[in-house]
This record gives structure tokens, C-alpha cells and sequence, in this order.
């Protein structure tokens, strides 16, 4: 609003300690970032690395995040960079059967976006990117490391590590959006709750076209006792895009051991029998967490992103997560910094937030890992079977995509009110 904006111009203008400070230039603290300076206030953000990467890890934009997105005019954009994925697809790789596909075009009632955007995580920030440059109250300062915290009752202090050595920066609150091993965090004394996968997760990226090969859609999951398999595309840089497969890795195995050349192609070829060798133009090992900050938020640092929580990628629901984290803290700061809100909404933050982390993130994308690698055969048998019957009954097919949307989690969030905060044991 314009009363918002000439607050906001009297902050800038009169107080410098009353600007936002980000630590974490990826897509969440971009994020955060874009919709506090829609507000008119003065945001420094500060990243460690010297320009945006070129991560190529999270792609998949929920209808529950487009939401969030659409309302800051980026949807349109992602759909052009990206690709528009209305299907998602389950499959029994022992026996090559299809057990259930869903249509996301059954959410047309309850979203504007019904359908899935797969936009790897580096356009999703360039975009963003883009219209910070546009401006003039938002700072964005790259090859900045945040190197240690300090705060009291008034206001937040960080020190910077840059070009030009080290220098302490006041703000009146920071948002930590500064990845899984956030600095912040640990500087803030937040224990990070939960555990490591025992084994690591594979990326193999290929060109080879399993839509027009295989009849698989842009977003396939495969089942099996043995090996597991997500296989989804991307679009790259333009047509015809490539095809990303994730698989466990044995434990006991070394890097070399998964990752040279004859590894990799053997994992394909047995998943994906071909004539040929497969042409990969990345590949990747990563460990894999389910953790959850104990707390959202120290005082006057707000925790966001994969610094607040991380989960394995089946069901692609990290990225999202952190995304609405900024969605959710970018409007509560605003309210507290320029509506007069109380500091109790940046509880209900922590609050709302924390538990959509706990009781949706980390649990279903549990649940979904589980579904793909069930070894029992009973219980394999009933998973599967329950998953084709959910898929061919509207009504359960509805309910089980506005939880894999994250709509159903957005719901929840926004259900929990400040009156709940008197029912939590404090801090």
C-alpha cells in the first residue's frame, strides 16, 4: 500500500538499523527478499559464493508454492523457462507395469495453478534475481561470507567476511536462509533435530528421451524392492531438454565405486535396458538429511529454507518448503515493521511453519521413499494396490494430490492462529 511504502521510505531514509539483513543468496533468501522490498523496506542480502550457481538439483514447483509465486508475478516466467508437468506417474519397475497416474487438472477448484512447473532452482533465483535488480531499497551483496551473529533487544549484528575484509553490518532482524550447514543457525545455538540416510542419493542426467523411448511422463516414480528410481525432465537450455534419474546408493560403496564411467552406465542399462551407451552430461553423489531446527526463530533471527529444514527429494519438497517459509516471513515482517504488528507473529511463523515441516514435509517424503523401496512382499503388494485404487477414485485421487501438492499443507499452516501460540510450551 502507499502508507506502507512512505513507512518504509522513512525507515530507509532515518534508520539504517531498521533494515532487513538475509544471509543466503539462493531462491529462499531471493525470496524473502523480493517480497520484503514489494513492501518498500530496506533489505541487505549477503552470499558467499561470487554469483548466483547453477545448481541443478531441485526443479519441481508445487501448486501450493505457485500460489505464493503467482502473487509475485513469477509463475508466468517459470512456466516459460520451465516446463508445465500436469502428470505424475507410478511405476512397478520389476514388472514394467504402470500402477497409478494422477492429473493434477482435479485441484482446477482449489488452485489457479493446477499443475506442476519443473523449473530448476537456478532459473527460479535468476528470475527473482532479476527483479531485485529493479529495486532501488534492496542490496545484494555477492562473495560476502556471514561469519558470526550478535544481537540485543533493539537490534541484529552480523559480521561479513568480503573483498574488502571483514565488516559488521546492524539490521533490525535477519533471516537465515544460508543452506543446510547455516552458520546463522549454528551461531544462533539451534540444535538441527533428526538424522542422516545411511545411504546417498545418485543423480544421472541424460539426454535420452524416455517420453518418446519408454512412454514415460516428466515426472515418474519406479518402485522396486531393489533399486529404486525418480525419473523426471527438465527443460535445460530449450528443447529438447534433459531427463534427470535418481537411484540409492550402497552404503558401503565408494565414490569411485558409484560414479565412474562403467558404474553409471551399468546403473542405467540395468534400470533402463539400451542398445547403446547412455550420453551423461552430469552426475552427481549427495547425503541426504531429515532434520528440523528446534527452533524457527532466536529472538531477532528468523531461520528459513534448508537452514529451518531438510528431507529427502522424493516428492520434491524441500525447495517448496523453504519457498513458502519466505512467502509466509516476508508478509509477517512487513506486518511488524510496518502495520504495527506484534513480535508474537514471528512466533506464529516459527510456529506454523515448524509444524507443516514436521508433521507434512518430513513425513511424507518419508512416506513416499518407503512406498518406493518396501521389500516385504505383502506389504509391497498392499502399498501398490492401495496407490492404483487411490488413483482411480476421484475423491481419494483428489485428496491424495492436494497433499502431494502441498495444498493441503498451506491450509493447515494458515489454520494455526496466534491464539494457538498460548498452547505451546515456550522456548
Amino acid at each position: 500500500s502507499l502508507l506502507r511504502r512512505e513507512q518504509a521510505l522513512t525507515l530507509r531514509m532515518g534508520d539504517e538499523a531498521k533494515r532487513i539483513l538475509i544471509a543466503g543468496g539462493g531462491p529462499v533468501g531471493l525470496f524473502a527478499a523480493l517480497l520484503l522490498g514489494r513492501h518498500g523496506l530496506p533489505v541487505r542480502l549477503f552470499d558467499n559464493n561470487p554469483a548466483l550457481l547453477e545448481d541443478p538439483r531441485a526443479a519441481t514447483t508445487h501448486p501450493g508454492t505457485l500460489e505464493i509465486l503467482g502473487a509475485a508475478g513469477l509463475v508466468e516466467d517459470m512456466a516459460r523457462v520451465g516446463l508445465v508437468c500436469p502428470i505424475v506417474q507410478f511405476w512397478d519397475r520389476p514388472s514394467g507395469r504402470r500402477i497409478a497416474e494422477f492429473d493434477h487438472a482435479l485441484l482446477k477448484n482449489d488452485t489457479r495453478y493446477p499443475f506442476v512447473i519443473q523449473c530448476e532452482q537456478f532459473k527460479t533465483a535468476q528470475l527473482i534475481l532479476d527483479r531485485l535488480r529493479g529495486l532501488p531499497n534492496i542490496e545484494i551483496l555477492f562473495d560476502h561470507e556471514v561469519t558470526d551473529v550478535e544481537q540485543t533487544d533493539r537490534d541484529v549484528s552480523i559480521s561479513v567476511r568480503g573483498p574488502a575484509g571483514i565488516q559488521r553490518h546492524t539490521g533490525a532482524y535477519l533471516i537465515g536462509a544460508d543452506g543446510g550447514r547455516s552458520v546463522v543457525r549454528k551461531q544462533c545455538g539451534i540444535a538441527f533435530e533428526g538424522f542422516t540416510w545411511e545411504e546417498r542419493f545418485i543423480v544421472l542426467t541424460t539426454p535420452f528421451d524416455f517420453e518418446a523411448s519408454r512412454g514415460y511422463c516428466h515426472r515418474s516414480y519406479f518402485a522396486d524392492p531393489e533399486e529404486w528410481c525418480n525419473c523426471f525432465k527438465v527443460s535445460a537450455k530449450g528443447p529438447p531438454g534433459l531427463w534427470r534419474t535418481v537411484y540409492p546408493a550402497h552404503p558401503g560403496a565408494s565414490d569411485d565405486e558409484l560414479m565412474n564411467d562403467a558404474a553409471v552406465q551399468a546403473r542405467l542399462q540395468k534400470f533402463f535396458p539400451h542398445a547403446q551407451e547412455y550420453e551423461i552430461v552430469h552426475r552427481n553423489l549427495y547425503t541426504t538429511h531429515q532434520r528440523i531446527a528446534k527452533s524457527f526463530r532466536a529472538e531477532r533471527v528468523l531461520l528459513a529454507g534448508d537452514a529451518a529444514h531438510l528431507n529427502n527429494p522424493i516428492g520434491g519438497m524441500g525447495l517448496n518448503g523453504g519457498l513458502q517459509d519466505a512467502g509466509n516471513l516476508g508478509e509477517k515482517l512487513a506486518q511488524v515493521m510496518l502495520d504495527g504488528g506484534s513480535e508474537h507473529l514471528l512466533d506464529l511463523y516459527d510456529l506454523q511453519r515448524r509444524t507443516i515441516a514436521s508433521e507434512f514435509v518430513q513425513q511424507q517424503s518419508i512416506a513416499n521413499k518407503k512406498r518406493l523401496e518396501e521389500r516385504d512382499p505383502a506389504r509391497r503388494k498392499s502399498t501398490l494396490d492401495e496407490l492404483g485404487e487411490t488413483a482411480a477414485d476421484p475423491e481419494r485421487a483428489l485428496k491424495f494430490l492436494l497433499g502431494a501438492s502441498m495444498i493441503a499443507s498451506q491450509r493447515r499452516a494458515a489454520a494455526l492462529t496466534l491464539a494457538d501460540l498460548q498452547r505451546v510450551p515456550a522456548r
